[in-house]
């Protein structure tokens, strides 16, 4: 008997998608969004159809909550989810976060793992059981929806785990969450933990299961799909993979997973797959993570095809090396096409295809950028504009940015560096000296902009061929143990380096104001 794809679609069960880049993913060392950055990314990922977006960590700081709240109040047709501690301060916080929101969740946990209680929580089984009914029943107090996770719940001993699902369950949580903390767990170890969870505890019939994979061991995506094979029904999990340490399990590499291999995985969601490349390109550009060329998905190689046998295969039929279109994706092949002739609506319509859909006053920036571009560049290639929209993104609500920059080199020192900034709009200069041009630039930055920070990487990379391309450099500085990245393309390599690491420093500083009140806030699950 023939299944129409309408049956057979209805035959398929639902995993919810539930996204944490603005909230794990932010944790990651390094990594920092603006209030308006974490906007823009909401919006993304509700036309992506994503159905939980868990917005931050309201208590963590005033920007935390502020940001929680005002996507609240933007976001319509996705869950907007908060974390919360076990503690009433926390749950409260987080509930006013949420209550603009037209459906709202709050997701408390507590460590249950002897290793955590012993050493986190220096709590007893027993004192960590009560506050599990004690929060969520104060977090059902706020919502329907109460999302509880047990962090550390794959090195837990299983029958405390089976105690405190159900002192959840009984206290109102209708989502309930088995995180792989630390990357531990192995699949089929992950699948028969739901399995046995599911099987053993009274009242997991009425409650969604959710897994929430790292990546320590590089088994965070197939731990989420065995997850789901073994019951669960939710995935936690975020664009481009980051999150603390070794990352999270990628949204992007989960919900193609699931979509290509539908004849094994009889699962489904609801993404809206066209814009997963569009998500991965804004957060890779505010976020300052460069997103690796072999990445899953997403990556600039990912349906690149350079072996000759590779090629001829392609040219014949696609589905010899390619298992998804990258039209699927939002991806496109690169083309030739655009040039300092080109117009404004030509130039909106290669953004489009390439994933961007920017506001008026961000496209007159982004269209002047371009046209400044191909006046030194005889050929635009589609990384080029993808370089410079990333850059426009990554230092738009900057408050200290590059405006000129002289630099004298060459074999005779010392190289001298001179320097304009602005700072919330007025201007201060400076001049250095260093061992090299670019240590002379930074030395200037130095000099405008006093500070701490110790720079830990400084990385330079061509974005196309030929001597006119532009350079792609990647900064990274340390300061009292926050660690900030920064990015910038220009033709100038010295002037990207500059803009770089000016990028940077405006996200250490912006990591500062959003320190957390205390150093037991944090927490990657």
């Amino acid at each position: 008997m023939t299944v129409s794809v309408s049956n057979a679609a209805s035959e398929r069960d639902r995993v919810i998608i539930f996204d944490t880049t603005m909230r794990d993913g932010e944790q990651s060392p390094g990594a920092s969004m603006s209030h308006e950055e974490k906007l823009e990314l909401a919006k993304i990922l509700e036309d992506m159809k994503v159905d939980v977006i868990e917005a931050g960590f309201p208590i963590a700081s005033n920007g935390d909550f502020e940001a929680v709240r005002a996507i609240s109040q933007i976001v319509t047709e996705s869950v907007v989810c908060g974390l919360a501690r076990a503690g009433a301060a926390d749950i409260e916080r987080c509930a006013e976060a949420i209550k603009p929101a037209k459906r709202g969740r709050i997701h408390t946990f507590i460590s249950t793992s002897p290793v955590h209680m012993k050493w986190k929580l220096q709590m007893e089984p027993e004192q960590v059981l009560e506050m599990v009914t004690r929060s969520v029943g104060h977090a059902r107090n706020f919502t329907d929806d109460v999302e509880w996770s047990a962090e550390d719940a794959t090195r837990t001993e299983r029958d405390f785990l089976l105690r405190c699902v159900e002192a959840a369950i009984k206290a109102g949580a209708t989502t309930i969450n088995l995180p792989d903390t630390v990357g531990y767990t192995y699949p089929s170890e992950y699948a028969d933990l739901f399995r046995d969870v599911i099987a053993n505890v009274p009242g997991a019939d009425k409650v969604i299961f959710s897994t929430h994979c790292h990546n320590d061991l590089g088994l965070a995506v197939a731990n989420s799909i065995a997850g789901v094979q073994g019951g669960a029904r939710q995935i936690e999990c975020a664009i481009n993979g980051i999150g603390e340490r070794a990352g999270n399990a990628a949204l992007e590499e989960i919900v193609m997973a699931l979509k290509v291999r539908g004849d094994r995985l009889p699962f489904m969601t609801g993404v809206e797959t066209q814009h997963i490349t569009r998500a991965s390109r804004y957060v890779s550009a505010i976020t300052g993570f460069p997103v690796q060329f072999n990445k899953a998905i997403v990556g600039k190689n990912a349906f690149a095809h350079e072996s000759g046998i590779h090629q001829d295969g392609m040219l014949k039929n696609a589905e010899t090396y390619e298992i998804m279109k990258p039209e699927d994706v939002g991806q496109i092949e690169s083309n030739l096409v655009m040039g300092k002739h080109s117009g404004r609506h030509a130039f909106r319509e290669k953004l489009k295809d390439l994933g961007y859909e920017l506001g008026q006053n961000a496209l007159n920036e982004a269209f002047q950028r371009f046209k400044d571009l191909a006046d030194k560049k005889k050929h635009v290639f589609d990384d080029d504009i993808i370089a410079l929209v990333d850059d426009a993104l990554a230092s738009s609500a900057d408050k200290v940015q590059v405006k000129h920059l002289r630099v004298i080199a060459g074999t005779e020192g010392p190289q001298e560096a001179f320097l304009t900034v602005t700072i919330d709009g007025e201007e201060k200069s400076a001049n250095a000296t260093g061992d090299g041009p670019v240590d002379a630039v930074f030395n200037a930055i130095h000099a405008v902009v006093p500070h701490e920070a110790i720079l830990r990487l400084f990385q330079v990379h061509a974005v196309t061929e030929g001597t006119d391309a532009q350079a792609q450099v990647s900064v990274r500085l340390e300061e009292d143990g926050r660690i900030a990245t920064g990015s910038a393309a220009d033709t100038d390599t010295l002037t990207a380096s500059a803009k770089a690491y000016v990028n940077a420093l405006n996200n250490l500083f912006a990591r500062k104001e959003k320190s957390a009140p205390s150093a037991k806030v944090a927490s990657g699950f």
